[in-house]
C-alpha cells in the first residue's frame, strides 16, 4: 500500500510538522482517492505563526517598497514557469476543468501585476499653504500582521491573487490559512514565494479547523481579517474580529440572477449562460444559476440552454478534453444531490438531471452532470439559496419589472446580469438591481484587478471590498502630518509680540 504523505505547515521560512494528532484528508476529486493528509493545526502552532509575522513586520515595512515589489515581480515571473504544474494541481486537488484551472493561475497573475503597481496605487495627497504657511501630507502606512482565510474552490488565485500581493507588496505580513481540502496548490506557491526571495516570516500558511482559526478574531496582534466562504460563517467572522477592534472584508455567498429579456440574442445568451452556470462545476461565487426569462422566449430559452449544456463532455478534471469536472469531494456532491432531489420535491421541473453522471474509469469520482430546472417558482428555496453546484434553475416572468423585482428580493447579491440589445432597459438594470457587480450581456461579471469585488446585501460584511483601490485603503492606514517651517518673519512676528506686551506692562 502507498504511503500517503503528511503535509507540513509554514511558519518563518520553515516547514514543519505539526504536532496535532488530527490530520485530514486531501483527495483526488477526479479518482475520489488520498493523496495526502494536512495537519489540523494546533493552538499552540496558530499563535507561532501570528508571533512570527508580528516579528517579522517591522523590518519589512521599513524595506523600500520597490525592493517588496520585486519579490512580486519575482514570484509573478515563477508562476507563469510553473503553470502547468499548477494548474495540474488546482486540476486535481479542487476538481476544476484543466482549462479552467489555468485560468485561474492566469487570474492570480493578473491581480500579482496589479499589486506590483503599489508604488503609484499607494501615493498620497498634499495640500499646501492650508493656512498661512502650513501645509499637509497625507500618506498610507501598513498596519502589521492581516489574516487570510481562504475557501477551497480557488485555491491559487484568492490566497495568492486577491489577499496576499496587495497585504505584503504594501509592507504587511499575513498568516494564510488554507481549505484543507485544496493545500497543495498553496505549499507550491508558498515554495516560488520562497524562491523569489520572500524573507522570513512574512507569510506562514497553515490548514486547521475552525476552533483553532477562531483565535485570528480574537488575537490582539491581527489587525485585519479577509475571508472569503459562506456568509454564517462570514456574518460570525465579521461580528467577532470587529468587535475585537479589526478590519474585516468577508465575502459570502452568491445566487446570482440573470434577466433575459424577448430582444436577446437567443442562442449567444442560452450558450454564454450555460458557460456560466456550469463553470468551474458552478463552483463560484460569480457562477450564474438562476435565470428570470420573458415568458414569450422561455421554451426556445430552455431548449438551447439543454442543448448547450447536454453536450459538455464530463470528466477528469486535468484532461484537456473534459469540459465539466467534478464536484470538490463526496460531501460537496451529496450536498448537490440532495438539493436537486428537494428541488424535485418542490416542484421544479428538472428538463435535465445530473445525478446520474458516471464516467467510465473513475466511478469513484465526485461527478454531478448538468442540471436545469424549469417553472421554479417564487419560495423554491432551490432557486434562492447557493448550491454551489452544476444547478441552473429558470423563473419565468411576464417582463422586465417582474424579473427585476423577483431578483431584488433574494438576500443575497454578489452579482447580477441581463441579456437584452436594449439599452433603455439595460440603464434601468444597471440603476435599479441590487448586484455589486453587473454584467450587461456578460454571464460572469467578475471584476478586472483594478476594480473592487463589489457584493451587496448578504454576499459581503465590511466596508472595504477585496482587490482595487479598496483593497489598497484595506491594507494601509492613513497618515495625515500638517507642517510648519518658522521663517525670519515669523521671527520679526514674535519679537513685535514680546514688544506689544513688555510696553504694556
Amino acid at each position: 500500500m502507498t504511503n500517503i504523505p503528511k503535509l507540513k505547515y509554514f511558519v518563518n521560512g520553515e516547514w514543519k510538522e505539526s504536532k496535532t494528532e488530527k490530520y485530514m484528508p486531501v483527495t483526488d476529486a477526479s479518482t475520489g482517492k488520498v493523496i495526502a493528509e494536512t495537519p489540523c493545526c494546533t493552538e499552540v502552532e496558530v499563535n507561532e505563526a501570528i508571533e512570527s509575522a508580528k516579528a517579522a513586520f517591522p523590518q519589512w515595512a521599513s524595506t523600500p517598497i520597490n525592493e517588496r515589489v520585486q519579490v512580486m515581480y519575482r514570484f509573478k515571473m515563477l508562476i507563469q514557469e510553473n503553470l502547468d504544474e499548477l494548474a495540474k494541481l488546482v486540476a486535481t486537488e479542487q476538481g476544476k476543468a484543466i482549462r479552467e484551472a489555468r485560468g485561474e493561475v492566469l487570474s492570480t497573475v493578473g491581480d500579482i501585476e496589479y499589486a506590483i503597481g503599489s508604488p503609484w496605487l499607494v501615493q498620497g495627497d498634499i495640500a499646501m499653504n492650508v493656512s498661512r504657511g502650513h501645509d499637509v501630507t497625507m500618506m498610507r502606512e501598513p498596519l502589521g500582521v492581516f489574516a487570510g482565510i481562504a475557501p477551497s474552490n480557488f485555491p491559487s488565485m484568492i490566497p495568492f491573487g486577491w489577499m496576499l500581493p496587495l497585504c505584503i507588496t504594501l509592507g504587511n505580513t499575513i498568516v494564510l490559512k488554507a481549505a484543507s481540502l485544496v493545500p497543495l496548490t498553496g505549499i507550491r506557491m508558498i515554495e516560488l514565494l520562497e524562491e523569489a526571495g520572500l524573507p522570513k516570516g512574512i507569510v506562514s500558511f497553515l490548514t486547521c479547523n475552525r476552533k483553532e482559526a477562531e483565535l485570528v478574531l480574537k488575537h490582539p496582534d491581527i489587525k485585519g481579517v479577509s475571508y472569503v466562504g459562506s456568509t454564517k460563517v462570514g456574518m460570525h467572522i465579521y461580528s467577532t474580529a470587529a468587535s475585537h477592534g479589526k478590519r474585516v472584508q468577508a465575502l459570502c455567498e452568491a445566487k446570482n440572477h440573470a434577466l433575459v429579456l424577448k430582444d436577446c440574442e437567443l442562442e449567444l445568451t442560452a450558450h454564454r449562460i450555460v458557460t456560466s452556470a456550469f463553470g468551474a462545476a458552478g463552483q463560484r461565487c460569480m457562477a450564474l444559476p438562476v435565470v428570470c426569462v420573458e415568458e414569450e422566449i422561455a421554451d426556445e430559452l430552455v431548449q438551447h440552454m439543454v442543448k448547450f449544456a447536454s453536450e459538455l463532455k464530463i470528466g477528469p478534471a486535468y484532461m484537456d478534453c473534459t469540459m465539466l469536472g467534478p464536484v470538490i469531494s463526496a460531501e460537496q456532491k451529496k450536498f448537490v444531490t440532495d438539493w436537486i432531489a428537494k428541488g424535485v420535491e418542490e416542484g421544479a421541473k428538472p428538463v435535465l438531471d445530473g445525478r446520474d453522471a458516471v464516467v467510465e474509469g473513475f466511478e469513484d469520482g465526485y461527478y454531478i452532470g448538468p442540471t436545469i430546472f424549469d417553472h421554479v417558482k417564487p419560495g423554491m428555496s432551490v432557486g434562492d439559496e447557493e448550491i454551489f453546484g452544476p444547478v441552473l434553475c429558470v423563473k419565468r416572468v411576464k417582463d422586465f419589472e417582474e424579473g427585476l423585482a423577483i431578483a431584488n428580493e433574494n438576500r443575497l447579491a454578489n452579482g447580477s446580469v441581463i441579456f437584452t440589445q436594449n439599452g433603455h432597459y439595460a440603464r434601468e438594470f444597471v440603476t435599479r438591481t441590487h448586484g455589486g457587480m453587473v454584467g450587461i450581456n456578460v454571464g460572469i461579471p467578475a471584476v478586472a484587478p483594478g476594480f473592487p469585488f463589489s457584493g451587496h446585501k448578504e454576499s459581503f460584511f465590511g466596508d472595504l471590498h477585496a482587490k482595487g483601490k479598496d483593497g489598497i485603503a484595506f491594507y494601509t492606514q492613513v497618515k495625515c502630518v500638517t507642517t510648519k517651517w518658522f521663517s525670519e518673519e515669523d521671527k520679526k512676528a514674535l519679537n513685535e509680540v514680546k514688544t506689544v506686551a513688555k510696553c504694556g506692562e
